[in-house]
């Protein structure tokens, strides 16, 4: 908290905190892994990289630097003695004041750690999930800043969910304002038809990073990668799909919307990056060596 490590139930704010009445901060959602060289955080720098950019574009200036919140992380990540778990860094206004002219406010920078395992149940890794279309529309860009990983923008996402998960499916899907699949609640989407794997464009989805390794990972496997507008028919009638995110890393897409998607369970080329990935974040392969930050 602000620089200092405390214990769990010591990292206190106030009811008061302008983040917690208006929304207005950002974090991040970072995994470390097990590796033959201990436990390393996934790509910590470019996670950190964007959380710069996520507080820029809200206009928040954070009082630490990268370096020295790459450094926080190993150090809370490494103090809670874990092997594996997942990181939440968090940049959030105080309670000094109230109000939309958000002035006079300190920024504030919480980074906790704690073991997340499998973000669906074990088997959703082959068998994959079942997706519903959501009656919520995924923000305009002109409405609320997309490329920004903040924390009101996820009111979208938390209605999306709860409405999957109350009509028996697992995640949901949402489409922009002009009826195009943009992403689910917190993932990217690829389909895979004819052998090539097509994606959204980055208008109002989030740069994944997970989307960003998959198309490094494609790029090592010849595999070809078309970022496009896509339609919902177009999932339907795709040979795979599947989900992209640090929580829910490379998670196949069994349904949507009741049709079943290729043969209803993980394709080849979903089942190869999903394979090469999990290898990649665990340091079982050679490449990327630069993704791997020791605890």
């Amino acid at each position: 908290m602000d620089g200092q490590l405390v214990p769990w139930r010591e990292a206190r704010v106030h009811v008061l905190t302008h983040t917690l009445h208006y929304g207005l901060g950002c974090f991040e959602g970072v995994r470390a892994y097990n590796t033959p060289q201990g436990p390393c955080i996934f790509r910590l720098k470019e996670h950190t990289q964007r959380l710069f950019d996520s507080a820029h574009i809200l206009g928040l200036s954070i009082p630490f630097s990268a370096e020295a919140l790459n450094d926080a992380q190993r150090e809370v990540f490494k103090a809670n003695e874990l092997e594996e778990g997942y990181l939440r860094p968090m940049v959030f206004l105080g309670s000094e004041a109230m109000g939309l002219r958000a002035q006079g406010l300190s920024v504030r920078v919480s980074i906790a750690s704690w073991p997340w395992p499998d973000y669906m149940d074990a088997d959703a890794r082959e068998k994959g999930i079942k997706v519903r279309t959501s009656s919520y529309t995924r923000h305009h860009v002109n409405i609320t800043m997309c490329k920004a990983k903040s924390n009101g923008n996820y009111i979208n996402s938390i209605l999306a969910l709860h409405e999957a998960l109350d009509s028996g499916c697992d995640e949901a899907l949402l489409l922009d304002n002009e009826g195009y699949v943009a992403e689910g609640s917190g993932e990217n989407i690829f389909l895979v038809k004819d052998g090539e794997l097509h994606t959204p464009e980055l208008t109002s989805c989030l740069a994944g990073i997970t989307r960003d390794t998959v198309f490094a990972l494609a790029d090592e496997f010849g595999l070809h990668i078309r970022e496009r507008r896509i339609t919902r028919d177009e999932v339907y009638i795709a040979d795979e799909a599947f989900f992209t995110g640090t929580a829910a890393e490379v998670l196949p897409i069994q349904s949507l919307d009741g049709r079943l998607i290729g043969s209803g369970k993980r394709g080849p080329v979903t089942e190869q990056l999903q394979t090469a990935y999990f290898d990649q974040v665990r340091g079982k392969r050679n490449s990327f060596p630069e993704w791997h930050t020791p605890v």
